[in-house]
């Protein structure tokens, strides 16, 4: 049972979802085309501030309310889900986190409102999980500037017209890994045309590429070295963001399939009335209600202020097969209408693969999971 103020939210989220987005994300996937009117209305509602505090123009939430939102709006639609997530976690939250005054009174105002969203400039084309050892970005500190050159890939909320500033992790020494905020816009700093994606068709997702590229050394965020010590802190957060949005795939998938299975006829019946069927919407409930505790008690960790590692990669590896299990039932369930891009289950569907890839691999958290039991040194 929610707390009240919780549920409340849930709730509000819900019928945005359903009133809004769901009548007309199919054109926006279809099209390719990113919603920048749901996109504002996510902003009006205080949704791009939900963890942050009210001196930065957030809503006084928690990480939690974050995850709660995430996963009613991937009941819908998995684009519209992400392109909160990465702006929240992975682009306001770490200026949050390790920012300085000056550079949190700058920047988040902007994010929490939704008036601009920032992106997260970490995988690059040569290296993905190995972040360290396939680091070739470099920022060298000439006289008051930051020069950054390098290239990232996979960059989501890059590209938009309202983009306002990309977190780029790059190295600044031998083995020294930094973070570097960068405006858009900033001489030097190119966005690539979008990806053309299997899934999350209606979110931005660019490559970046940095040729002497110069920002004032007070970009900087937090000390220099410590980027990849904020990179790990921040997925680790973000994982349980992911869940969230693989447990609202998950769940979308049976509701789908549980309106689907009243009016869909054969041999005289609805085809709810089989057990073959009845079975795997059973299946399917069970993944997302099971993924859902798992990620709650992660959030839970984590506002606590407990060690959480182990319980969000749990969660996210859970909840991210939960989505890729329900979205390959659902499409089974509805049979040649699961093929088809007018129904919800087949968008659920493409969508469902890169919730086992990004913010960890499912490999990378069963490994993150046995080194929290103590396995990684024998």
């Amino acid at each position: 049972m929610l707390k009240d103020e919780y549920e409340e939210l849930r709730k509000t989220v819900e019928a945005f979802a359903r009133d809004v987005v769901a009548p007309v994300i199919g054109d926006f996937y279809e099209r390719e085309e990113f919603p920048y009117d749901i996109v504002r209305q996510m902003g009006a509602m205080g949704l791009f501030g939900l963890p942050f505090p009210e001196e930065y123009g957030g809503m006084g939430g928690d990480y939690f309310a974050l995850c709660l939102a995430l996963e009613e709006l991937a009941r819908v639609d998995s684009s519209v889900s992400i392109t909160l997530e990465a702006a929240v976690s992975l682009g306001a939250m770490p200026i949050f986190r390790f920012g300085t005054d000056e550079q949190r009174e700058h920047w988040l105002p902007r994010l929490t409102s939704g008036a601009e969203l920032g992106a997260f400039g970490l995988t690059e084309p040569g290296g993905g999980t190995d972040v360290p050892g396939g680091m070739r970005t470099t920022a060298v500190l000439d006289g008051a500037e930051w020069v950054i050159n390098g290239t990232k890939a996979f960059i989501t909320n890059s590209g938009t017209s309202i983009t306002g500033v990309v977190g780029v992790a790059a190295l600044t020494g031998d083995r020294e890994i930094s973070t570097i905020l960068v405006p858009s816009g900033t001489p030097g700093f190119t966005v690539s045309k979008k990806y053309s994606k299997v899934g999350w068709n209606a979110s931005d997702t660019r490559e970046l590429s940095f040729s002497d590229c110069r920002v004032p050394a007070g970009n900087l965020l937090g000390e220099r070295g410590r980027g990849y010590a904020q990179f790990l802190q921040t997925l680790d957060e973000g994982r349980i963001a992911i869940a969230a949005v693989s447990v609202g795939l998950a769940q979308g998938c049976v509701d789908e399939c549980l309106k689907y299975v009243r009016e869909r006829k054969a041999f005289g019946h609805p085809i709810g009335h089989y057990q073959a069927i009845q079975f795997k919407v059973a299946d399917m409930e069970a993944r997302a209600h099971t993924a859902r505790l798992a990620y709650y008690h992660a959030a839970e960790k984590l506002l606590a202020g407990l060690p959480f590692k182990k319980e969000a990669a749990i969660a996210k590896l859970v909840a991210s097969n939960a989505a890729m299990d329900n979205s390959r039932d659902a499409t089974q369930v509805f049979g040649g209408y699961g093929f088809m891009n007018e129904f919800p289950v087949g968008r659920f569907y493409r969508d469902a693969k890169i919730l086992e890839i990004g913010e960890g691999t499912s490999e990378v958290q069963r490994m993150l999971i046995a080194r929290q039991l103590g396995l990684g040194d024998l």
